[in-house]
């Protein structure tokens, strides 16, 4: 019964660390793209990580188009979800191994956060092509930098652009190269 418990408040945790980890990265992404401000999806991205993000704009200022204080609390949950998932699992990890784990949990992110956006890009574009909703603004600003070099390589083929399937495998291939140990992931 214990066993249950743990693997419960496992799942609990790591989920809702992960979970806000991939609304402050998106925050970070979203501004970097220039997306759409009034966009309901990145109102609600602004929304769930401003109250925690506002106090440390005031500290640590932008640079360019880059959301630096988002940077840095990403950075600090990054690490501190490692840090509680390893007391949550009793075993610990040193100060290098600690901060590249770290690391390596943000790129793992990114790469699911990719994943994920451009699946559903695909699935809009066959659902309703040619129609203008939010999530498809958002995904567009979010996916175009990447699948625009991959279009100048896989070219479409029967008027179906299949750089998308392209691209979602090299992610995959990236996400199963990243050597973050399994109870990070």
């Amino acid at each position: 019964m214990a066993a249950n418990a743990n693997n419960a408040l496992f799942f609990l945790v790591t989920t809702l660390f992960e979970l806000y980890l991939g609304a402050v990265l998106l925050r970070i992404l979203l501004a970097w793209v220039r997306a759409d401000f009034y966009n309901p999806l990145s109102q609600l991205v602004w929304k769930l990580t401003q109250p925690v993000i506002a106090p440390l704009t005031r500290v640590v200022p932008r640079w360019r188009r880059l959301d630096t204080a988002a940077l840095a609390l990403l950075t600090v949950l990054a690490l501190l979800y490692i840090q509680v998932v390893c007391s949550l699992v009793n075993i610990s990890v040193g100060g290098l191994s600690w901060i590249w784990f770290a690391l390596l949990k943000l790129v793992l992110l990114l790469v699911g956060l990719y994943t994920l956006s451009l699946f559903a890009q695909a699935i809009l574009s066959w659902v309703g092509p040619g129609i203008n909703n939010p999530a498809a603004n958002i995904l567009f600003s979010v996916n175009e930098p990447l699948l625009r070099p991959v279009r100048r390589v896989v070219p479409p083929i029967a008027n179906l652009d299949l750089s998308p399937l392209f691209l979602i495998l090299a992610l995959q291939v990236v996400s199963m190269l990243i050597p973050l140990p399994g109870i990070f992931r």
